[in-house]
């Protein structure tokens, strides 16, 4: 399944740092790309960064219109918006898992109503105000199984070693 992530919005000051949390779970759980606009470019540099370090090929892709975006992929990919107004997620979750694409739409304000229109799936992971970082993280999660979590990057610099106790990374830098 490929999985694309697309940020709308961007509250100044607060959302550099949430946006790049978006960014980073994104990766973490299992997209291959995150699609943004007005955003700081520091945060393409931060995920670029993480990627060189700890693997992987994960794309951050600065964009100028998320509506063209959202209207040209359409027609190859499902359109999920995260909400809590939306069906909650346990109904359509099976449903998703037999998705080929997927592009998720992850708000920061308020989000137009073309969204909810354009979307074949608006998701509630609960019907509770919550940040949409828990919101994305809960989805894929569910929709991926939790596969995500066995990926092996062979590019990565570095590599945590699950242990009971302390920390335990590998560093393929040094031989």
């Amino acid at each position: 399944m490929k999985i694309e992530v697309l940020r709308i919005g961007q509250r100044l000051v607060r959302d550099d740092r949430v946006t790049t949390h978006v960014a980073l779970v994104s990766r973490a759980f299992g997209a291959s790309k995150i699609l943004m606009q007005e955003v700081n470019p520091e945060i393409k540099k931060t995920v670029s960064d993480v990627n060189r370090t700890w693997g992987g090929n994960f794309e951050v892709e600065i964009i100028d219109n998320w509506k063209k975006v959202l209207k040209s992929k359409k027609s190859s990919f499902k359109i999920v918006h995260l909400t809590m107004y939306g069906e909650n997620i346990d109904s359509v979750v099976n449903k998703l898992r037999q998705e080929e694409q997927v592009l998720i739409v992850v708000g920061a304000e308020k989000v137009p109503r073309e969204v909810y229109d354009l979307a074949d799936y608006n998701v509630a992971v609960g019907n509770q105000p919550h940040s949409e970082i828990s919101a994305l993280a809960i989805l894929l999660d569910r929709v991926l199984q939790g596969r995500q979590f066995l990926k092996k990057h062979k590019n990565a610099q570095k590599e945590i070693v699950p242990s009971k106790q302390g920390k335990k990374v590998i560093d393929k830098t040094i031989d």
